[in-house]
């Protein structure tokens, strides 16, 4: 089991994450006239290529690496890929990225793409239903056989693997005793479920889905089980802001991003940051959260652009 994870001083060495990440209270009248404070945790200052989650994910991957080259997986606009991409540069690790659509080799790089590609990782495009499977053990062996890495370190999508789960009890460590209820968007749940482990009794972690169906709470009490033997923490999932699934970016969701910037200087991504902080708007004016309550929100990403693959007006 991965209780407790610590990254080899070469690799902090050589990424300079700062760390903790900076606590800061906003003042906003949404949350105050409903008598809760907010916090924002700027897990997006870690670092400027491995921003926030990524870093706390990726860092246990590359020292259980020990410099083997790294395969990993994402769609389009994954800033999973882009970041491990990043991590590869910056440790002379060659780095190869499986996307999903193989359509995509047939056209011009977009933004995140290119910008994985100029950072050296070699990326491979496969057909949607063999990307579905890509973690049959069959499957994993073909792609592997087929990009010549069969001796690489393989990092899942997204990062979320027990290692990266230890990894993110961290991030709870760091809010203990700082807020009543810490909040995090949720992609493959690996955060979340750190998150809720490190975090003190009686101190609770709320996962915003950023994708429709339902099924985050099965993967991170399976993320969970395999990072520390079964449940750890006080947690749940609220599935009612994905505002049409992944990378679906409403006008109405913009424009609160492009307020909530205006209001506090904060750089707000589109696709999790935003839907994450949407939803605790929304949860203060419904009463979930009871009058003294202090909320810290995760600034897990930071706006990238050309990023928003999907959006809805």
């Amino acid at each position: 089991m991965f209780d407790n994870v610590r990254v080899p001083r070469p690799i902090t060495g050589a990424l300079r994450p700062r760390l903790p990440s900076p606590l800061t209270e906003v003042g906003d009248d949404r949350f105050a006239r409903h008598g809760v404070r907010l916090l924002l945790k700027r897990d997006d200052l870690i670092h400027p290529d491995l921003i926030g989650n990524k870093w706390r994910k990726l860092a246990p991957n590359l020292a259980a690496a020990r410099g083997r080259a790294l395969v990993t997986f994402g769609g389009a606009y994954s800033n999973h890929l882009r970041a491990t991409a990043a991590a590869g540069r910056l440790l002379g690790v060659p780095t190869l990225g499986i996307v999903r659509g193989q359509e995509l080799a047939e056209r011009p790089l977009n933004p995140s793409l290119a910008a994985c590609a100029a950072d050296g990782m070699r990326l491979h495009f496969v057909d949607r239903a063999t990307y579905r499977r890509k973690n049959d053990p069959d499957v994993l062996a073909a792609l592997m056989d087929a990009t010549g890495a069969t001796d690489a370190y393989v990092v899942p999508e997204g990062g979320s693997n027990a290692r990266a789960v230890a990894g993110c009890t961290e991030l709870g460590h760091e809010l203990r005793g700082r807020a009543d209820v810490v909040a995090v968007a949720c992609g493959t749940g690996g955060t979340l479920a750190g998150l809720a482990a490190g975090l003190a009794p009686g101190q609770r972690a709320l996962g915003v889905s950023v994708l429709k169906g339902g099924f985050l709470t099965a993967e991170v009490r399976a993320l969970q089980e395999a990072a520390f033997g079964g449940p750890r923490g006080t947690w749940r999932i609220e599935d009612r802001f994905h505002c049409g699934g992944y990378a679906r970016v409403p006008a109405y969701l913009s424009e609160f991003a492009d307020d909530f910037e205006r209001r506090h200087g904060v750089p707000v991504e589109h696709l999790y940051v935003a839907k994450m902080l949407y939803a605790l708007v929304t949860l203060t004016e419904e009463g979930l959260f009871a009058t003294g309550t202090t909320l810290a929100a995760v600034v897990t990403g930071a706006p990238f652009e050309g990023a928003q693959s999907s959006t809805s007006r």
